[in-house]
């Protein structure tokens, strides 16, 4: 038994003493048996994003290692329809160990497991996102030598009726605390529930948005996680989304996490924060404290690719509402130090050499800290409409890139795109009309992609039939004028919100 794992929020790695990498089949039925558990819950991410799930009644453990052994078998053009057809339309889900939890939301004791998709044959289902995932870490290490991590930043409102107590000032929500914002408990209780899932974070804390609007209080909250393999990183939002969903319907409360719900007000992304690793350690910074060449050349790839990333990170035509000037998102190809401004920011890293805890606490002694592993670069046009997989292979296959170039053509491409001003600056009109502009909708978005998606279907890693199915999503919208309608139609704002409040 690990002492160190006993105390772990998620009740099977502090059963078990090992770690999530580790679990086994056999560690599955042993947990069942001594913590009795009575149902076995298969969960897995459709086209829409959102989770799907299968229950599985203990009646015996022969019955349920059978499940466990060989999955279950599922409808994949009801999951898929853009990439299966229903004349053969067949897949097996199979569970992942090393993504075991209990529900801490049913009475009946569960065990549930994220899922990997399996065609008829036995291979992985190519279309998968899961899968596309793992093609894309598998790319990028065989082609660099390196490894790629990733956190994500959930952002979302969370909505309950308006007590008129201690009002919040509009968009100045930010790190506020209570009684001002009145939902910071509710919080704390979503990032407790995701740790038992085990959700690694970072911190939580209320964003920027919070305004009345027919009786309700809307406030904006973040969640932000640790750096993890691309998989888990991507695993572990979409089961965050889950519990944040599951905890406000236990409360009356609703959330969402749509990229735009009101003109004028913040909107929410998911910001992906990205790290290089070599044998384990981050190369992001180079020995002098600085950017590292290795970053810098993988900041050109997500230059160059950028507009076509939309697609698969800001799949409606609400994102493209969010993406507008002077709201802290992106509208074009740039990137920058600790600027909001920029497509691509590379925050504060922690590199000043100096440490801080003693300078505050002036009874603790120096000491010579390496803090080198918390640089990371940040994406910051996704949004929760995405699909989390195919936004994170499309990061990585745009980063792989980039390292895949000339290294001088890509040092000169990061150069050209360092900005480090508010660009939105009157007096800095000039550099802004130089730069690349995001697409403005869904339609734009399929063209962008359309252009460069060889890229992307590289060394095997997006299947042509995936690409082919996005763009034909995306076109699907006909949205090329939304903008100008909406400026003629107040109202379409408001129909465009309720359709897509629930997206991914």
């Amino acid at each position: 038994m690990n002492k160190k794992l006993s105390l772990n929020p998620n009740e099977v790695v502090a059963f078990l003493g090992k770690e999530p990498k580790d679990f086994t089949r056999a560690d599955m039925l042993s947990f069942i048996t001594e913590r009795g558990i009575r149902m076995v819950d298969f969960m897995y991410p459709a086209e829409d994003g959102r989770i799907k799930t299968l229950n599985f009644s203990v009646t015996s453990l022969e019955y349920i290692e059978t499940v466990l052994s060989e999955g279950e078998r599922v409808d994949g053009s009801s999951l898929f329809p853009s990439f299966v057809e229903a004349g053969n339309s067949d897949l097996y889900v199979v569970p992942r160990y090393r993504t075991a939890f209990v529900d801490p939301f049913v009475e009946i004791p569960t065990l549930c497991f994220l899922c990997s998709f399996f065609d008829k044959d036995g291979n992985p289902f190519d279309c998968a996102p899961y899968h596309t995932l793992m093609r894309a870490e598998k790319a990028f290490e065989e082609s660099t030598g390196l490894s790629f991590e990733a956190m994500g930043e959930l952002e979302y409102y969370v909505i309950t009726e308006d007590d008129g107590l201690f009002p919040a000032t509009d968009q100045r929500g930010y790190h506020e605390s209570e009684p001002f914002a009145k939902l910071n408990d509710f919080r704390r209780e979503c990032m407790d529930h995701v740790a038992r899932t085990g959700g690694q974070m970072k911190y939580g804390h209320s964003e920027v948005g919070n305004f009345t609007l027919d009786g309700k209080v809307y406030e904006q909250n973040e969640i932000e996680f640790l750096p993890n393999p691309l998989d888990t990183a991507a695993d572990q939002l979409l089961i965050a989304k889950w519990v944040i969903r599951n905890l406000a319907y236990k409360y009356g409360y609703d959330v969402t996490f749509a990229p735009k719900i009101i003109v004028g007000e913040a909107g929410s992304g998911m910001h992906i924060h990205m790290r290089i690793m070599r044998d384990g350690v981050n190369c992001t910074l180079g020995p002098d404290g600085k950017l590292s060449e290795e970053a810098r050349r993988a900041i050109a790839g997500l230059m160059l690719m950028a507009p076509a990333i939309t697609a698969f990170g800001n799949k409606n035509p609400t994102s493209y509402f969010r993406l507008v000037p002077h709201q802290e998102a992106p509208t074009n190809v740039c990137w920058g130090d600790c600027n909001r401004s920029a497509l691509v920011r590379v925050p504060l890293g922690w590199s000043t050499g100096k440490d801080m805890a003693s300078l505050a606490n002036p009874n603790e002694p120096a000491r010579a800290l390496d803090t080198s592993g918390k640089q990371t670069f940040e994406m910051r046009s996704p949004d929760c409409s995405a699909d989390i997989y195919q936004l994170m292979s499309g990061l990585c296959a745009a980063a792989r890139y980039g390292l895949e170039m000339d290294p001088a053509e890509a040092l000169k491409i990061a150069a050209d795109k360092y900005v480090d001003m508010d660009i939105h600056r009157p007096e800095y009109a000039g550099k802004l009309a130089a730069l690349d502009s995001l697409p403005t909708c869904c339609s734009e978005s399929a063209d962008c992609l359309e252009k460069v998606r060889a890229v992307f279907e590289a060394r095997d890693v997006f299947r042509p039939r995936m690409i082919d199915g996005i763009v034909k999503s995306l076109r699907s919208f006909d949205d090329a004028d939304l903008h100008a309608r909406a400026d003629q139609d107040a109202d379409l704002m408001r129909r465009l919100v309720e359709k897509y409040f629930y997206c991914g």
